[in-house]
């Protein structure tokens, strides 16, 4: 159970209910690429599998994409995001992408997940295609 009083994990200094729960919820759209990109990181926060699955690309989805996600919520401890960079991904845009930095633990050790995203909205739904990514050790 996610406790919604807190500061949401995707780090907008908002609380969660504020926040991304309306879209794990569904009950509202991210009307840009960078606010799917925090919603998804804070999906991964708080093991939110399906609104991943939903929110990535169909074209792009795999078989076994839900286990995929699931082994990587299970096994790592999200601690912090940082956005550097986005171009395009505004309301109006078709595609856009978001450089991002993502904190983490796993085994024990502290790394950095550092990802170049890409995005394109599909019937006034932004989704996630895929991503270059680099983990380094912190």
């Amino acid at each position: 159970m996610t406790d919604t009083n807190f500061s949401c994990a995707c780090g907008s200094g908002r609380t969660y209910v504020e926040c991304c729960e309306p879209f794990h919820l569904r009950k509202a759209i991210p009307s840009t690429a960078a606010a799917l990109m925090r919603s998804r990181y804070c999906a991964y926060v708080y093991e939110k599998i399906d609104y991943l699955v939903e929110t990535t690309l169909p074209a792009a989805r795999t078989t076994d994409l839900w286990v995929t996600y699931k082994s990587t919520a299970d096994s790592i401890q999200w601690i912090g995001l940082e956005l550097k960079a986005a171009s395009q991904g505004g309301p109006n845009d078709k595609t856009g992408k978001i450089e991002f930095q993502a904190s983490y633990i796993q085994e024990g050790v502290r790394a950095i997940h550092h990802e170049l995203s890409r995005f394109r909205r599909s019937g006034g739904q932004w989704y996630y295609v895929d991503g270059r990514m680099t983990d380094v050790l912190a």
